[in-house]
């Protein structure tokens, strides 16, 4: 198995490079201007380092129907070339790994948060009983960017990283991709989610969970939800007073009045919308009520549907 722990990226080493913090240290926050960053972005322009996030390959000729009895996802005759998100659920529903990958006809290769890979793999190999597949972390080996003109990730293997960049370029950094991520209401795993999130509070029922599919493990909570609606939280938008020079604290309460409703999850400056942060909110908080977090009032944008549980925002 190769060393799963990535170094800092080499694209660090580009003009203007700020590295980030938290789980993002390894990669740049910005090369200069996010602001700027953004709206290259949007136009389609360049594309972004996400080489810290831990990449898995699983290759055997049983690794989608395998795939596809494990996971919310539907893996039975995907093609190749064709990029898919997954979760596994625990046996009450709640979320426990999230991961994207694409198959190139030999192997499903997949990326998921940095740091995620170990318990993502342990929980795999408990439940490879007598099938053919086989599991390795690639961290080492592949890099996960995104382009900007397909509006998509790639693979590259990890010593092509500033080819890659000449080709690619320019550079933008991981806060104009979080700003972008975030007006468009996409949780991260385990930063906008927690251990109790089920899939339909998080806008992850289409994008992660197919609907139409045989049973597998935290199925019933899904549909069940799904059938009913009214799921007990919802994903947010927050719109937060821009007065101050800072942002929330990731996982920080969110209240109203004096209650606590909910906690924030990532949060960014967004060249148009200004300070805004995603947030998991109980269902029942009224729409146009104004929240509070950490002494800031925040306004609230529909993001997850609070009597369906549907993602209703569109992508932009």
């Amino acid at each position: 198995m190769s060393d799963p722990r990535p170094t800092p990226s080499t694209l660090l080493s580009l003009p203007g490079a700020v590295a980030g913090d938290g789980v993002d240290a390894p990669v740049a926050a910005h090369y200069g201007s996010f602001n700027t960053e953004q709206r290259a972005l949007e136009a389609g322009n360049g594309f972004v380092d996400l080489s810290h996030r831990d990449v898995v390959r699983l290759e055997g000729p049983d690794r989608l129907t395998w795939l596809h009895s494990l996971t919310s996802q539907y893996f039975t005759g995907l093609a190749p070339g064709v990029w898919t998100s997954a979760l596994i659920l625990s046996p009450q529903g709640h979320v426990e790994h999230a991961f994207t990958g694409v198959d190139d006809g030999e192997a499903f290769v997949a990326h998921t948060e940095p740091g995620a890979a170990g318990a993502l793999l342990g929980f795999l190999e408990r439940m490879k009983f007598m099938t053919r597949v086989e599991l390795t972390e690639v961290t080492a080996d592949l890099a996960v960017t995104w382009r900007a003109s397909t509006q998509g990730y790639d693979l590259v293997p990890r010593d092509q990283l500033h080819a890659y960049a000449d080709a690619a370029g320019p550079a933008a950094g991981l806060w104009a991709f979080e700003a972008l991520r975030i007006a468009r209401g996409e949780p991260r795993h385990g930063l906008d989610t927690d251990a109790r999130t089920i899939p339909n509070e998080a806008g992850w029922v289409g994008p992660a969970v197919h609907l139409d599919k045989g049973c597998y493990r935290g199925q019933e909570t899904v549909a069940r939800v799904h059938t009913l609606g009214r799921p007990p939280r919802r994903l947010t938008l927050l719109h937060l007073d821009g007065t101050e020079n800072r942002l929330p604290t990731r996982g920080a309460e969110l209240r109203h009045g004096e209650k606590v409703i909910g906690f924030v999850g990532t949060s960014a400056r967004h060249h148009e919308l200004g300070p805004i942060a995603l947030a998991m909110v109980k269902r029942n908080v009224p729409l146009d009520a104004t929240l509070d977090v950490e002494g800031m009032p925040a306004a609230q944008e529909v993001v997850v549907d609070p009597e369906v549980g549907l993602h209703v925002r569109p992508l932009r």
